[in-house]
């Protein structure tokens, strides 16, 4: 039986499809219910195409993807509540492997695409990884060779035998998509497991599933340096992206292309999610470059796209731009970082993106907390980040005593509802550290709310840099600094930039009698972490600013590289 009736369109949109459920309502139900609910309304409907690899997927055949994918999980061992890892780019395997995971009540946890092996064996142990899905690798990493030293074990496992590795003592079964790797199941010789489980225990497991039930875990770092594993639930991430979705009015018609990391809830919830909640159809690229972004704009009339500002302006400076036909765009969502007025303005006027939002929260929120409306001002979408989602409470507080700010004060922004995680994995403490016993989530951030109600995000509590939408902890980079045998201290700080809003600057105190140059200390966290954590500045300093209590003041460091650096003209832009 269909989980929901049609509603029209809103009389005077230019819209010519249909939207499931009612809009601004949260619905019950579980990704599994969400597909089902598509399949047995639009079974026809594209669900899936790609214009650079070989997969276009009706919902129908997506499903069918799903459950023979689902049959190899169960094959493996997965059980309700277990934790598949993939670490791939956005491959057609990473949306099979994330639908057919949480159908059997299972837990998909997202790795970052950058990571390198200091982060891999990190999250993949603290995460307690059953399965193991992974691609080649990105850029100048290879995701097989870092298995293969973290599970030497490997060398001596048969193909189809479960791993037993010292290191991920939880891990029992790799699966490499693209390459073959020994004690390794390649994507292709695992679906011939499928046949292994009947699609009827496929079916039975769906239907224990339970909308509270955990389905994601994403890791996001914290001031206390090591990523926690954000819990989120089906309830969670399907009402957001349902409700996302509708404040962007995406429907059947809408045809949305994905080329933000679907790791990141950008992806997952804001694109995949906001438009598998309407029926739209996707087109992901495997990962963002200009030329086949606006080559899939050009040849498949997309309506709608996400990116950080940085993306934008990559496509808009594009040699193809002029050629590129944008007369089907109307919508997207611009987040991760400050956009000028003036690049808004070319986003909205030259791509056709008339109906562009604004989307503000974090992922402990799945992410979505404000959002503004298609039909905001545009100086209302750059100059706020809209107002409340429905059936989400949202106020500015105090961060000495708590008491609501009255408007235009600057506090903390904190939330309450449905959105909210469950906690953070195997972190009580860290847990009850960022949500009240009232239920309120204490973002960190800095923000004011209007007379008329938007939010304003003005700065930040926590100790975070967000570099061109990526959000950077500088505790965890500062540990592993620690952890060269030449430093004595370290403080790593954002400072800002013109492109990607911020910039990591290390700044390094050496022990006595050592030496080291700004290219070998990015050497030595480039081998170990992720690209985007590698500081873009170095700085040998003596000592740290501190106050007479012994604080370092890492504001006085900011300004005081500001002005070494010559950044006043990013500061001025960042902070406009």
């Amino acid at each position: 039986m269909a989980l929901f009736r049609w509603y029209g369109i809103p009389h005077g949109k230019a819209h010519t499809g249909k939207f499931v459920w009612k809009k601004e309502t949260l619905i019950d139900a579980t990704f599994s219910d969400v597909l089902d609910s598509m399949v047995e309304e639009f079974p026809d409907q594209i669900a899936f195409k790609y214009t650079s690899l070989d997969y276009t997927r009706t919902y129908t055949e997506f499903r069918d993807d799903v459950d023979e994918f689902a049959r190899v999980l169960i094959s493996l061992g997965v059980k309700a509540g277990s934790h598949v890892a993939v670490w791939a780019s956005n491959v057609p395997q990473w949306y099979i492997a994330f639908w057919a995971t949480v159908k059997l009540g299972a837990v998909l946890v997202t790795v970052n695409t950058a990571y390198k092996i200091h982060e891999a064996e990190y999250l993949l142990k603290q995460s307690d990884t059953h399965t193991l899905i992974i691609t080649y690798g990105a850029k100048d990493t290879s995701y097989g060779d870092i298995i293969a030293r973290l599970c030497p074990e490997l060398e001596n496992t048969a193909e189809g035998e479960q791993l037993h590795a010292k290191r991920l003592p939880f891990l029992r079964n790799v699966i490499t998509v693209g390459f073959e790797q020994k004690g390794c199941l390649t994507w292709e010789k695992a679906l011939s497991y499928a046949s292994k489980t009947p699609k009827a225990e496929v079916y039975r497991m769906a239907a224990q599933v339970d909308k509270d039930d955990v389905c994601n875990m994403q890791y996001t770092s914290g001031t206390t340096g090591f990523p926690k594993g954000v819990m989120l639930t089906h309830y969670n991430i399907v009402n957001n992206g349902k409700n996302i979705g509708d404040r962007m009015d995406l429907s059947t018609a809408d045809r949305m292309m994905i080329q933000v990391p679907m790791f990141h809830c950008f992806g997952m919830v804001l694109a995949m999610t906001a438009s598998m909640t309407h029926g739209a159809s996707i087109f992901p690229l495997p990962y963002f470059s200009p030329k086949p972004a606006l080559a899939c704009i050009n040849s498949e009339h997309i309506t709608a796209f996400h990116g950080v500002p940085t993306m934008f302006i990559s496509m808009l400076e594009h040699p193809d731009f002029p050629k590129t036909d944008f007369s089907y765009m109307r919508t997207g969502i611009m987040a991760g970082s400050p956009c000028p007025i003036d690049k808004m303005r070319e986003v909205v006027d030259k791509m056709h993106m008339t109906e562009i939002t604004i989307v503000y929260g974090q992922t402990e929120a799945s992410p979505g907390c404000t959002m503004s409306s298609t039909d905001d001002s545009l100086e209302v979408r750059v100059a706020t980040v809209g107002k409340e989602l429905p059936e989400i409470e949202c106020k500015i507080v105090d961060p000495e005593t708590g008491e609501e700010c009255p408007p235009n004060v600057n506090g903390e922004f904190v939330a309450r509802g449905y959105n909210i995680m469950k906690g953070y994995y195997k972190m009580p403490e860290e847990t009850a550290k960022a949500i009240d016993k009232d239920g309120w989530l204490h973002t960190g951030d800095l923000a004011c709310k209007t007379e008329d109600g938007y939010y304003k995000i003005t700065g930040r509590l926590k100790d975070m840099i967000i570099r061109g939408g990526e959000n950077i902890y500088p505790k965890e980079i500062e540990e592993f600094i620690y952890t060269n045998p030449k430093v004595s201290d370290v403080q790593v700080i954002g400072v800002p930039d013109e492109n990607y809003g911020e910039e990591i600057m290390a700044c390094v105190i050496l022990k006595e009698g050592e030496t080291m140059t700004e290219q070998e200390m990015k050497d030595f966290v480039a081998a170990s972490m992720a690209r985007h954590k590698v500081p873009r500045y170095v700085d040998f300093v003596s000592a740290f600013p501190m106050n007479a209590a012994g604080k370092i003041l890492k504001y006085k460091m900011r300004e005081e590289a500001v002005e070494k650096l010559g950044l006043q003209k990013a500061a001025s832009v960042v902070t406009a």
